[in-house]
């Protein structure tokens, strides 16, 4: 029987949005007309938003400290990368230069990022488990968060980098000391 969103922990509710914004990369190749492509790279930008946000807030910030810090740090800078692609994507559509060209670089990006988080055995999900971080807790918080952050998303709202040149780096790291202490 397969489980709701609801009855997930953290890292099944992680693993089950990848599933879902990988189908719509998919969809994404074999869509034809601007118009689909469109909506569908815009479904995964909100998806990816949702998702990063609470990692960001949530996860992460659970796992630093508990899992190996360089898994974090590379985390959230992909988070980063994947964000300006995200928002570039967003503000054009496709009859803009590059358009289906950003949308498969930004898959890209996401499927390896996927690929580190997953490892089985040295990935993050894997060290998270290992370390025993209360996965039921974090999924209840995860999904609170992931409402609101639908909606706030769904007005347009663009996604914030954390660790590019400007940005207030010290959050991305500060937030551990919040969150971690929650989670365990």
């Amino acid at each position: 029987m397969t489980q709701t969103y609801e009855q997930m922990d953290a890292i099944a509710m992680l693993k089950a949005d990848h599933r879902k914004v990988e189908e719509i990369f998919e969809a994404f190749e074999k869509a034809r007309s601007r118009d689909r492509k469109q909506a569908l790279a815009e479904q995964a930008c909100l998806e990816l938003k949702v998702h990063t946000l609470i990692e960001e807030e949530i996860f992460y910030p659970a796992c630093r400290g508990r899992i190996e810090d360089d898994l974090v740090d590379e985390a959230y800078v992909e988070h980063d990368s994947a964000k300006t692609l995200i928002n570039d994507i967003e503000a054009g559509g496709p009859e803009d230069d590059f358009y289906d060209a950003k949308v498969k670089v930004l898959s890209e990006l996401i499927e390896h990022h996927v690929e580190e988080e997953e490892k089985r055995v040295e990935g993050m999900f894997s060290q998270a488990r290992a370390a025993g971080l209360d996965m039921d807790a974090l999924a209840d918080r995860m999904r609170e968060r992931r409402r609101a952050a639908m909606e706030e998303f769904q007005t347009g709202k663009p996604a914030q980098t954390l660790t590019m040149q400007g940005d207030d780096t010290e959050q991305a790291q500060a937030q551990s000391d919040e969150a971690g202490t929650v989670a365990r």
